[in-house]
């Protein structure tokens, strides 16, 4: 059962598809988001998909498909289904749901209580129910054996960079990355679902369970009155020279806790073989002495290990310690025949014994299910902690390399898996746009992806203001994520596109502006924000006509504290900050000068510094563009918070995380906006109504129809057609300043009338306006012409390259030993260099 949220992608309205294979597509209709987690109920959930979708509560019927098998539904009814369906997308961050039902959402009518309440019930036998239906389509309930985790849900509700998402997990939103085969299970009883727990029991059936097979996890059918069984996979060719080993190499067994603690578990394994005892399998003989070893800590050789006989001896030569089991073809068992117990060895086979590598990579695997970031080290601590196991460094990190590749997906197959990424975004997002380049040495070096609705949202309802970030994914081949952001009218982040890029320079930037040029294809002017340091205008002024570029201020402060040098006076070091970001919104030059002088009495160097770094393009009273220096947090923080928990991912998993937070983003911020009874978004109308405030009893002259003098502590003029005010904070906001509202309420106006279109409800909605169409079932698709595709074909991950920043040298640390003082103290006192006012033994 998955420990995290997994996120239901809803979908009802549209019609099911066949294709020539059979396999079905969902077209049309509309889609939602929703959160579920392992205590979410059944009852719960069903009502939450009703009222989302305005279906009737008793005729909503839901609906889903297995990864990577797009030919058989299966049907959600009870709190077991559920459970198997979170289980069944243990490693998925969302999965695809399917709702039919009659029109039409009646709370009264349903019975619900007030306050429903979320519920976890315990994992159960399931059954199966197999019912033929028109065009083969099947209705089968499984259950899954195998508890994993999810990703944790994303809270997407991102007013402003302030309100960033919290961090989430992502573990693989690629379903079908290992193949699923459906047995078709006609000898099955038909189960009542509305029988009691008691009479189900009474009857004697066959169920559905998973069974890891070679080519991935089969449905296979068992007796729910018998105790699991397993099937004992084919016997690899046993090598002639042995190693010490703790347990057998068989990937089959889950040796992690399941109820109680490690050491419960391992203490119950001490008895777990005696002379004479009889297991049904030598599978189940080798699991019960891998246990036993384990429990007993000792290594051990199997000098004899076939399907009739088993013989193995302790790994230190010369102690007498042995055991041998062989087939009884009378009984039909698997009886240990002899069992020599008392070791000699004092412990040297435990010292020396060497863990298989799949029972290693099993262990860690339940592991990296509870925290998916587990280091290496504190691995190997739980490892010797529990089992006593003591395994160096790079053992435990080839284990977890193993481990989540068999978890997520291997790292190189999904840059294979691109170009048909790119074709599937394509198909179900008409109008989206996606670029991917392959270097000639068939290496991925860029992917670009800009959705239809994000770039049909930003045409419409978004101002001419994109921020550029860049945001190192944190992964095994060190790409580097690219955006482009606009805010909304409530100053909301809006990603437009992003790109992922095999290294951060000027040439992968010119490229992705490129192609931004050529998924928005706007004729507005636009203008660019972006961190001084990359040095990225001349691409922008290169590539867009008539744009603008600033300097974000949230680099610009972050550089500005760094440099920073003494010696301080006045107000000392503390006001600088302050007095810069003033600075930095003075609408007039006169309040920009007035800042900078404050700044200066306190510290020239920090006055210098300014006056260098070109404050015609971050300075409102200078600069040309849409103004955003009212945007002081970081823009990439939401982009970082959305993929911290994604970074062990593959690269399509990795994007498909970016996709499903975007999605769910929209969704959240169109179903908040379809509430608003005011005409403008909250945090403008929230603005307008200080402004509102302060326009009280101030004197308003007539000069002509549009040209007004207005009277507080001093005269402005309001020109109401060029919507300009004297007092120039009108046009820089888009928001009628106070004295403009004077004017509006002697003359009878309506000051809505004078806002920025980008600011009202009207335009906020149609930003979110597009929904994009979850790319269901995400999965390369397998088959023998992909199998015999040949190397030079395949696309490869990027070249592995040291970051830059490790290769800066390190800096040296100075200390007052070495005659060299890191800050100058200054008092403020008697403005002497070297002490504080505390210190001070001037006499004034």
């Amino acid at each position: 059962m998955v420990r995290g949220k997994l996120i239901l992608i809803c979908q009802h309205g549209g019609e099911f598809e066949t294709k020539d294979d059979g396999s079905m597509l969902y077209a049309g209709g509309e889609a939602h988001a929703l959160d579920i987690s392992p205590e979410t109920g059944f009852d719960d959930l069903k009502y939450k998909l009703a009222e989302k979708c305005n279906l009737e509560l008793k005729s909503l019927a839901i609906k889903y498909f297995l990864p990577g098998n797009r030919r058989t539904l299966i049907t959600l009814s009870n709190e077991k289904d559920l459970k198997r369906m979170c289980d069944f997308h243990k490693d998925s961050v969302t999965a695809d749901v399917f709702l039919t039902g009659k029109a039409g959402f009646v709370p009264a009518n349903h019975g619900m209580p007030a306050k429903r309440k979320k519920k976890a019930t315990a994992a159960r036998p399931a059954t199966s129910k197999v019912a033929p239906s028109a065009g083969g389509l099947k209705d089968v309930t499984i259950s899954i054996a195998t508890p994993s985790d999810s990703v944790a849900g994303v809270n997407a509700a991102l007013r402003s960079p302030s309100r960033a998402a919290k961090r989430t997990a992502g573990r693989n939103i690629v379903d079908g990355l290992f193949e699923v085969s459906v047995a078709d299970a006609t000898d099955t009883d038909t189960i009542d679902m509305s029988a009691s727990p008691a009479d189900t029991v009474k009857k004697r059936r066959r169920t559905a369970s998973w069974k890891r097979a070679a080519n991935g996890l089969t449905i296979v059918t068992v007796d729910d009155n018998l105790e699991e069984t397993e099937k004992t996979p084919p016997r690899k060719k046993v090598a002639r020279k042995f190693n010490p080993i703790v347990v057998a190499n068989n990937g089959d067994h889950q040796l992690g806790p399941v109820d109680g603690s490690v050491e419960k578990q391992v203490e119950s394994w001490k008895n777990g073989i005696t002379e004479g005892q009889d297991f049904r399998s030598v599978a189940e003989f080798r699991d019960a002495l891998q246990k036993y070893a384990i429990a007993h800590r000792f290594g051990y050789k199997l000098r004899k290990n076939d399907t009739n006989r088993a013989n193995a001896v302790c790994a230190v030569e010369g102690c007498p310690w042995r055991i041998h089991a062989s087939w009884v073809p009378s009984a039909s068992v698997f009886r240990v025949k002899m069992l020599h117990e008392p070791h000699t060895c004092g412990g040297e086979s435990w010292k020396i014994a060497t863990p298989a590598k799949n029972w290693l990579v099993n262990v860690i695997k339940d592991r990296l299910r509870d925290s998916p970031h587990h280091k290496p080290k504190e691995i190997a601590t739980g490892l010797l902690r529990d089992f006593g196991l003591e395994l160096n460094y790079a053992q435990v990190w080839r284990g977890i390399e193993d481990a989540r590749q068999q978890l997520q997906g291997s790292y190189k197959d999904a840059y294979n898996q691109l170009p048909w990424y790119c074709e599937k975004i394509e198909k179900t997002n008409p109008g989206s746009f996606t670029k991917l380049v392959i270097g000639d040495d068939k290496r991925f070096q860029r992917l670009f992806l800009s959705f239809n609705a994000l770039i049909r949202g930003f045409q419409s309802g978004c101002r001419p203001l994109l921020f550029l970030e860049a945001i190192p994914l944190k992964s095994k081949y060190h790409e580097i994520l690219l955006t482009a952001t606009a805010l909304d009218g409530d100053d909301g982040i809006f990603p437009v596109a992003f790109a992922v890029v095999d290294d951060e320079n000027e040439d992968s930037w010119h490229w992705f502006l490129e192609q931004l040029r050529s998924a928005v294809s706007t004729s507005r002017s636009l203008t660019f924000v972006s961190d001084r340091d990359k040095g990225l205008m001349k691409h922008v002024l290169e590539i867009f006509e008539n744009a603008h570029h600033g300097y974000s201020i949230y680099y610009l402060m972050d550089s500005f504290i760094q440099n920073l040098k003494g010696p301080f006076f006045g107000e000392g070091r503390a006001s600088l900050p302050g007095c810069f970001l003033a600075a930095a919104k003075a609408v007039r030059p006169g309040g920009f000068r007035m800042y900078t002088e404050q700044i200066k009495r306190v510290s020239s160097s920090a006055y210098d510094w300014i006056m260098q770094n070109e404050p015609e393009y971050w300075a409102n009273a200078f600069f040309k563009g849409e103004h955003f220096n009212h945007i002081t947090l970081n823009i990439a923080e939401a982009y970082a918070n959305w993929i911290e928990e994604a970074r062990d991912l593959p690269i399509i998993p990795k994007v498909e995380v970016i996709r499903c937070k975007i999605m769910e983003l929209m969704e959240l911020r169109r179903t908040e906006s379809s509430n608003w009874t005011m005409k403008l978004t909250p945090s403008k109308q929230e603005k307008l109504q200080e402004e509102c405030v302060k326009a009280r009893g101030l004197k308003v002259l007539f000069s002509s129809d549009t040209l007004f003098e207005v009277h507080d502590s001093s005269i402005n003029v309001v020109d109401i057609v060029k919507q300009h005010c004297s007092c120039a904070m009108w046009k820089p906001t888009g928001l009628p300043c106070h004295h403009a509202v004077a004017v509006f309420n002697c003359t009878g106006r309506s000051v809505y009338d004078y806002c920025s279109k980008y600011y009202t409800a009207e335009s906020f909605r149609l930003a979110f306006a597009e929904s994009i169409n979850p790319a269901s079932t995400i999965a390369h698709p397998c088959g023998n012409e992909e199998d015999s595709e040949e190397d030079e074909d395949q696309i490869m991950p990027p070249s592995i390259s040291r970051p830059v920043a490790a290769q800066q040298p390190k800096k040296i640390r100075r200390n007052k030993s070495q005659g060299i003082i890191r800050r100058s103290v200054c008092c403020t006192r008697c403005k002497g260099v070297g002490h504080n006012k505390v210190s001070c033994k001037v006499s004034l």
